[in-house]
């Protein structure tokens, strides 16, 4: 009997290569995903600008709040992708394609690395190009060129425990319906609930203890932090590092951290899933 040629690199190539098809086949689904936080960039500059302006001069004088808005709805368009992570894979799981890939020699945790990167190349995609757009409308990116590539790693960074959490429910529901519903149930309490579209100090007392177990805002203030070129943390106090530090190095941990524990939960679950949990 011929030993499997299977590597580890290839089952993480092929499903790469495979969910990157997929999405290129229904690019309705980047559209909305894109279209939604570009809509909110618009309408919150426009309609909130001058109210939210003097609020965030109060903490940040001399930021217009185009400015401080953009790092906020470049974390809005990792969240808004990871979403459709899920459905993706619960779409699989309906068409019957999810429990042929169950009963192939390929390494599961492959299966979702591959499947996560390909997701994680578009919204890195998506990014940059709120990110361009953001400038267009008159944001200022202190740290140039390299501060955003620097935004769209963190978001990247900060897409991948929602992705994993999407994933989680897709396996545990196997019901695009509830899937769906629970993800967009967390998305926008965890959007408002945090720094994204004020600063935190002017916020009420409850929302600012949310937000301080908030990841949103933790990704939001490192982003932020990149953007302004200077230490924005309002929810933890860190003095070790220096400057924007500050901000991103307990920003970065704190996402790590997040990412490791819930893709760990997902990749568990994958692994423990039979073509028969999946009939």
């Amino acid at each position: 009997m011929g030993r499997s040629r299977n590597t580890f690199a290839g089952d993480v190539w092929v499903n790469f290569k495979r969910w990157n098809r997929k999405a290129v086949r229904n690019p309705f689904v980047l559209v909305v995903s894109l279209a939604q936080p570009f809509i909110f960039l618009v309408l919150f500059t426009e309609v909130f600008g001058n109210v939210a302006g003097g609020a965030v001069d109060q903490g940040l004088p001399g930021v217009d709040y185009t400015t401080f808005l953009v790092p906020a709805i470049a974390i809005q368009v990792a969240l808004a992708s990871a979403v459709t992570s899920g459905i993706g894979l619960v779409n699989d799981i309906e068409n019957g394609m999810f429990e042929k890939v169950l009963v192939t020699p390929m390494n599961r945790t492959a299966v979702f690395v591959g499947k996560t990167a390909a997701e994680v190349f578009r919204i890195a995609i998506q990014i940059a190009i709120i990110l361009g757009a953001g400038v267009l409308l008159g944001a200022e990116l202190a740290t140039g060129v390299l501060g955003g590539a620097a935004i769209v790693a963190v978001g990247v960074l900060f897409s991948l425990w929602f992705i994993a959490f999407s994933n989680t429910l897709a396996v545990l529901t196997r019901d695009q319906e509830s899937t769906i519903i629970g993800a967009n149930l967390l998305q926008f309490p965890l959007l408002f609930l945090s720094s994204a579209f004020l600063p935190i100090e002017v916020l009420p007392n409850w929302i600012q203890v949310f937000a301080r177990l908030n990841p949103v805002t933790y990704g939001v203030d490192t982003t932020r932090a990149i953007m302004l070129d200077e230490d924005v943390m309002t929810v933890l106090d860190v003095t070790a590092f220096g400057g924007v530090l500050d901000t991103i190095v307990p920003g970065v941990v704190v996402l790590a951290g997040l990412a490791i524990g819930f893709g760990a939960t997902a990749v568990y679950l994958l692994s423990r899933a039979s073509s028969s949990d999946v009939r």
